[in-house]
């Protein structure tokens, strides 16, 4: 607040206090306030100091208003109370509900509810967004060579495929035209051949339409690298590669991100990435050249990043496992409406099945007597032998019209302790059986109902070596609590599905909603609980 010094012109006041004393005037004074008492002396003096003070009061009042108060715009004139104006292209729609008047660069949320106008390139993200009360993430730019270029070199991925279609669609894969003989012809269009391990792709792109995304780092709670951890180790997992070689794309990342200003001001511990491989893809010991996988997980310098994978290790609490990618990406709620209501009125001609094949080279192999119990049943149990690779390709028909067929699917370990197969089954409607609790129970806890007998059968796997009969389990359901379990499992489909729109669902949250939800949630109790530092205390 300022008043002006120079070029004014000069108030009443001021011209009063220029002009010449009078010796008449001085003469007449004395002579009236010596014929007053001392009583009355003093209540002229309070009155003329009184007006001396008001003089001055309103002598600022004037200066004050003649330079603060701006000239109406036409809008105001014309009635407009709540508007807003000049947005450049890189406020996105952050505006508040009640708009801004003529913010700087400077002012990164110090927003009044007024009306605004002006809005500069860099209040993005300085103000506040509908839904985003946990804090707003930042995306690094990275280098290509961490995420775009690995994808693209699509050739190199696979020694056995070609994963140069799995980019399509925003990494969701060719079009599973196909499954046009079972899915609603509404909704085939939502239906991709969705590689399971593409998911780091997939959260990327979300990442970019995110409506909590902020391009103003000083204004994010968190932030994202990413980096295609798990495409970077396909290529090297298979063949007579050296741990240095699996481990270089990390080691540069690592480089990189400590040139990063706000890596280096919390040490990584409010960063976080997703793996679209399971943890053990990077867990090798850096010491143990010859063994599995990358090491990226054991680097000291990861510690603190908190980690969203497809198969997380139940004893690191910075780990959160989010569900694999299936095939069916609705485009809105009205898909997800109609697919809910098409499984809830499949017939169902078989009690259970089991999709998967028997591993010879691993002796006594579990998935062999499952197997075998379910062909030596075949009027209860459907059979997809994966065995014959072709029956088990991402999207197949044979697979969904196995799941659509069953009440009931049974759910091995997989490579790792979890299978894709569980979310294709429960996509299905169908009601999985578990025999490990860290297949579904201890990974996905986030995405899946607290109370897993409401959803689901567990039968230890000893006790099916021993000889338990899973019909004899399964027929002991009844018919009501069959049809309340698949409600469950119904219930629960969109919140383990990858929703098409880039910017997801807007009253549905997908899996990728409370993935990201799970890691603020995830970083604030760390922060509470003093495990990592508080960005703004460092």
């Amino acid at each position: 607040m300022f008043l002006p010094t120079f070029g004014d012109p000069p108030t009443e006041f001021q011209a009063l206090k220029k002009q010449p004393k009078s010796p008449h005037l001085e003469y007449t004074v004395r002579s009236f306030l010596s014929h007053l008492t001392p009583i009355r002396r003093s209540l002229a003096f309070v009155v003329i100091l009184f007006q001396v003070l008001l003089g001055l009061y309103l002598t600022r009042t004037y200066h004050l208003s003649r330079f603060e108060s701006p000239k109406p715009s036409p809008s105001s004139q014309a009635g407009e109370s709540r508007i807003v104006l000049d947005v450049s292209s890189e406020t996105r729609g952050s505006l508040p509900n009640e708009g801004v008047l003529n913010i700087t660069s400077n002012t990164y949320g110090s927003l009044a509810n007024k009306d605004v106008l002006n809005i500069t390139s860099k209040t993005y993200g300085s103000l506040p967004n509908k839904g985003c009360e946990s804090g707003q993430i930042y995306v690094y730019d990275l280098p290509r060579m961490f995420n775009y270029d690995l994808m693209n070199d699509c050739n190199e991925l696979d020694p056995w495929h070609n994963k140069c279609n799995t980019s399509l669609n925003d990494g969701f894969g060719p079009e599973a035209k196909e499954l046009a003989k079972i899915v609603p012809e509404s909704i085939l269009p939502a239906w991709y051949q969705t590689d399971l391990f593409w998911g780091e792709v997939v959260y990327h792109n979300r990442m970019l339409n995110y409506k909590c995304r902020t391009l103003e780092p000083e204004s994010a709670t968190a932030f994202y690298i990413p980096f295609y951890a798990g495409l970077a180790v396909t290529k090297y997992l298979w063949g007579n590669y050296t741990g240095r070689e699996r481990d270089r794309h990390c080691e540069m990342l690592i480089k990189w991100v400590q040139e990063q200003k706000w890596w280096n001001r919390s040490k990584g511990s409010n960063h976080f990435i997703m793996l679209g491989r399971m943890t053990w893809d990077f867990r090798r010991l850096r010491e143990a050249d010859g063994d599995w996988g990358s090491s990226f997980l054991h680097m000291p310098e990861i510690k603190n990043v908190i980690r969203l994978s497809v198969e997380r290790n139940m004893w690191e609490n910075l780990e959160i496992g989010v569900p694999y990618p299936t095939a069916f990406h609705p485009r809105s709620e009205s898909d997800i409406t109609e697919w809910q209501k098409f499984v809830r009125s499949r017939r169902r001609n078989h009690l259970f099945t089991f999709v998967g094949g028997a591993r010879k080279s691993i002796k006594n192999d579990f998935r062999g007597i499952l197997r075998k119990q379910c062909l030596n049943k075949p009027n209860s149990c459907r059979h997809v032998d994966c065995g014959q690779k072709k029956n088990c390709v991402d999207g197949t028909t044979v697979i969904m019209a196995a799941f659509l067929d069953s009440n009931f699917c049974l759910q091995p370990r997989g490579d790792g302790f979890t299978r894709r197969s569980v979310f294709d089954c429960m996509l299905a409607g169908s009601i999985p059986v578990f025999f490990w609790r860290r297949t579904a129970y201890l990974q996905y806890e986030l995405f899946l109902p607290s109370e897993t007998e409401s959803y689901s059968v567990f039968i230890h796997r000893d006790d099916v070596r021993n000889g338990t009969d899973i019909r004899k389990v399964l027929r002991g359901y009844g018919r009501e609590e069959v049809k309340r379990m698949r409600e469950k499992v119904i219930e629960y489909i969109p919140r383990f599905l990858y929703a098409k729109s880039s910017t997801g669902s807007e009253n549905t949250r997908d899996a990728f909603d409370i993935a990201i939800d799970g890691v603020l949630r995830k970083y604030k109790d760390q922060m509470e609980s003093s495990r990592i530092g508080n960005r703004n205390e460092i």
